[in-house]
């Protein structure tokens, strides 16, 4: 696994700009990237290329997914949110 490339993910996912979108995808960058497959890499780096506004409301459920996006990471991004809600104990987003 390329070091550089895992960083420069958790980075991009940590500094999107959107306190909301950062709670879900830093956290996910930090636990999940290491064990991506090379394809689902691609996949976030694609998502994290996309506006903070869609990438959240696709994430949480308010927003229809595109199908290049619709995706098993985001299926994966989405059973994430879920898992820090329920940790959490809220139900409200992020």
């Amino acid at each position: 696994m390329d070091e550089t490339r895992l960083n420069r993910l958790k980075i991009r996912a940590w500094r999107r700009g959107f306190r909301e979108a950062d709670l879900i995808l830093g956290p996910f960058a930090d636990n999940h990237c290491a064990e991506l497959s090379e394809a689902e890499l691609s996949d976030f780096e694609a998502l994290l290329q996309q506006d903070d506004q869609d990438v959240y409301g696709w994430i949480i459920d308010t927003h229809p997914i595109p199908a290049e996006f619709d995706t098993p990471l985001m299926n994966r991004l989405r059973a994430f949110r879920l898992s820090l809600n329920e940790h959490r104990g809220d139900d409200r987003g992020a």
